[in-house]
């Protein structure tokens, strides 16, 4: 009966690490939403003896163009975002 309990009890879902964002697409003014988890889809970086984190994304609308919006994120070593550049688009 323990094992009927738990899965059926409503405990609280852990809580997710990812940070979301939204682009328009300069060639036909789609809005795209991206999402990067914060645990899995950052590389590290060091400089000047700074450890920070880095995570590039490609995405692409789906209704009118297929225009590539390529997306950089850095973010510090407790993972705030620092810096962000955009290429073929613009933050929402």
């Amino acid at each position: 009966m323990n094992f009927f309990k738990k899965l059926f009890s409503s405990s609280p879902q852990p809580q997710r690490n990812d940070f979301t964002f939204k682009v328009k697409c300069k060639r036909c003014g789609e809005e795209i939403q991206g999402r990067i988890d914060l645990v899995n889809d950052l590389s590290a970086e060091y400089e000047d003896d700074n450890e920070f984190y880095y995570s590039r994304k490609v995405l692409m609308g789906e209704k009118r163009c297929f225009q590539r919006i390529e997306v950089q994120f850095k973010f510090s070593a407790n993972k705030t975002l620092l810096d962000k550049d955009i290429f073929g688009g613009e933050f929402i």
